[in-house]
């Protein structure tokens, strides 16, 4: 699995001018799921999110997890995550996981984050031209991919 995890300030996904799901200060969580991604990818990537000290304490310093600060969330499935740029101009997404796969494991992914973060979190819609409006807090922007846990 590889996120894309963004402080926020705040974020919404419309989806056919229809605001589906929207937040005030958390995170933004961009998702992208392989084929050979199991629950343990999602255990250890729903942990990291929720205990990733990133929002700042009251010292200006990032120390407090978006479970200190009671912050929000919302998950988007984007399966361009997994795009490889290797050969060409036009991206491959071979690695990408085929909906079969990739729903189940999204869909797992969302309820263990929200375990994790002990409340409901929004999410955009699985396969769907979404539109997503956020302010980016910081900027604060973090790639994690559970293949490379670095």
């Amino acid at each position: 699995m590889r996120a894309v995890i963004q402080r926020v300030s705040e974020a919404s996904v419309c989806v056919e001018g229809k605001i589906i799901s929207n937040i005030n200060k958390g995170l933004l969580i961009l998702i992208g799921i392989e084929e050979k991604d199991s629950q343990e990818d999602i255990d250890w990537l729903s942990g990291k999110i929720s205990r990733l000290r990133i929002f700042e304490d009251e010292a200006g310093v990032m120390n407090k997890s978006i479970l200190d600060i009671n912050g929000d969330a919302i998950v988007v499935s984007q399966f361009t995550l997994h795009a490889s740029v290797k050969k060409g101009n036009r991206p491959s997404y071979i690695k990408a996981a085929k909906p079969e796969i990739a729903i189940p494991l999204y869909e797992n992914f969302v309820q263990r984050l929200e375990l994790d973060l002990e409340k409901k979190i929004g999410t955009g819609i699985f396969g769907a031209d979404m539109k997503i409006s956020l302010l980016n807090d910081g900027p604060v922007t973090i790639t994690v991919d559970t293949k490379n846990k670095e």
